[in-house]
């Protein structure tokens, strides 16, 4: 008898919990999954669905408990019955862990995103459901499922419980992110980016943790260094319209160096074309981008975040946080590399391409939560 798998999670949006779901269901070929979304379908649902997944949305209100909707939840759970239930985030670790207690659900597994939880870089709400989360951890989830060893080690520090924390590392669609040199020049002719630029690229949205200054300090300081480059800087609020970003950029006399580039749905062909990848965040827990970038041989530089070296392999292309003049000198180091030498920068794409291929393959991450799931069920 097929066994079912259902997952309680925040929104669909366009998140990395959201996209590690959909591969995790998509990819989970021997178990039914099924999705409640707390809030809308967002990117994912009509995904989700479209590949046969059911997905329910209850239109709650992040800023507002609804009870009608709680106790919907609650009758959702019972009438679908799931061998396992499988939250993901904070609000639906809480919501949905105690729907899925109250509705007789026998085996009640949390899903742990967050690496850091400091004041300043999380909002106070967050911290305080988290908190609240490590006080249930005794009685609610059977396991708390991590993305990163820094999330286990920060979430043991805070209260959950230590002895139910385990750490699964996301897995990547490898038939999607993968080498593709022409898909990479189309992307550049497109963008009026020449074969020889070098290109430095990040992908991801415009949000304080991202710490787009930084990088955009960073940068300034590689101009200084007189090291040529173009930076293309792609996803959402990374577009021209955004006049903060905009005025950023002119002060730091970076208009020629950067473009900005906006949502794309094209992503594997656009880190295809990046020369290296830069991640300057201020926190994170499990970088998807950077395994992302790397499956496509797209070799990294990112601060030392999250998971971030875990991912990288290299602690030369690791920084600080905030440190904008760290960052640049880790982007000139390798950009001199690879103008100068390019059988070493052939070496690592190789290199950057079976890291991913061997540490973080999807099939690795199905395996590993199916066992998790059904180890003792």
């Amino acid at each position: 008898m097929t066994r079912k798998v259902l997952h309680i999670i925040t929104s669909l949006n366009d998140g990395g919990a959201e996209g590690v779901l959909t591969r995790l269901c998509l990819h989970s070929k021997e178990v039914q999954h099924v999705v409640i979304s707390l809030m809308d379908e967002g990117k994912y649902g009509a995904i989700l669905a479209e590949s046969g997944v059911a997905v329910h949305c209850l239109g709650m209100n992040p800023g507002k408990l609804s009870m009608v909707r709680f106790f919907r939840l609650i009758r959702l759970i019972r009438a679908e019955q799931p061998d396992v239930v499988q939250t993901w985030m904070y609000h639906a670790d809480l919501l949905g862990g105690i729907a899925a207690r109250l509705a007789g659900a026998r085996r009640v597994f949390w899903g742990i995103r967050h690496s850091t939880l400091e004041k300043g870089k999380s909002k106070r709400s967050t911290i305080m459901i988290a908190r609240l989360c490590g006080l249930l951890s005794g009685w609610v989830p059977e396991e708390i499922i991590c993305c990163a060893n820094k999330a286990r080690d920060v979430h043991a520090a805070i209260g959950y419980s230590a002895r139910k924390l385990s750490v699964i590392p996301n897995g990547y669609d490898l038939s999607r992110f993968r080498p593709d040199a022409y898909a990479g020049a189309r992307v550049r002719a497109e963008l009026g980016l020449g074969s020889d630029d070098f290109i430095i690229g990040n992908v991801g949205r415009f949000d304080p943790l991202k710490d787009y200054f930084n990088l955009l300090q960073a940068l300034a300081w590689v101009a200084e260094c007189e090291v040529p480059f173009h930076c293309v800087l792609i996803g959402k609020g990374l577009s021209p319209d955004n006049t903060v970003l905009v005025k950023q950029i002119a002060e730091l006399g970076l208009q020629d160096n950067v473009l900005l580039v906006g949502q794309r749905s094209d992503i594997p062909a656009v880190m295809n074309a990046l020369d290296l990848h830069v991640l300057s965040s201020l926190s994170e827990g499990f970088p998807n981008v950077l395994a992302e970038a790397m499956a496509c041989g797209t070799p990294c530089v990112s601060t030392d975040v999250g998971d971030a070296l875990e991912i990288v392999g290299d602690e030369g292309a690791c920084c600080p946080a905030r440190d904008p003049r760290a960052l640049g000198d880790v982007i000139v180091k390798l950009g001199g590399e690879w103008r100068h030498s390019p059988s070493a920068w052939q070496n690592r794409k190789v290199a950057s391409s079976q890291r991913i291929a061997e540490k973080f393959s999807i099939e690795a991450m199905v395996e590993a939560y199916e066992g998790c799931w059904f180890r003792a069920g």
